[in-house]
């Protein structure tokens, strides 16, 4: 009988799992991150309906009064849009639930 080996298979098989846990790892990240899909690259933002230019000098920029939440917005891509921390924003409004944020909703930021 002709036997065949196994080790390309096995070796296809090794290369899958990476890939799988490559992809997973990407997914995961972007989730992370907001997926606002903003690499930074435009220097314009987009907060509570309104444009605002990205300052890349150590200026000292003043955070909106409030910024409508948008489809999509966490609390933390809220934070790097503004420059308003997460637990300033959680303490500015106590009865917004971080968890679940509804579009259109008003979060206060300062």
């Amino acid at each position: 009988m002709n036997q065949r080996s196994s080790a390309p298979a096995r070796a296809l098989a090794a290369t899958a799992l990476v890939c799988g846990f490559l992809v997973l790892i990407v997914i995961v990240a972007t989730s992370l991150d907001g997926g606002d899909g903003d690499g930074g690259g435009s220097g314009v933002e987009r907060s509570g309906g309104q444009a605002t230019t990205r300052s890349n000098g150590g200026g000292n920029r003043q955070a909106p009064k409030t910024y409508v939440v948008q489809s999509g917005d966490t609390l933390s891509s809220i934070a790097r849009k503004t420059g308003v921390s997460v637990a300033r924003i959680v303490a500015l409004n106590p009865d917004v639930d971080p968890q679940i944020l509804i579009s259109g909703e008003e979060l206060k930021l300062r």
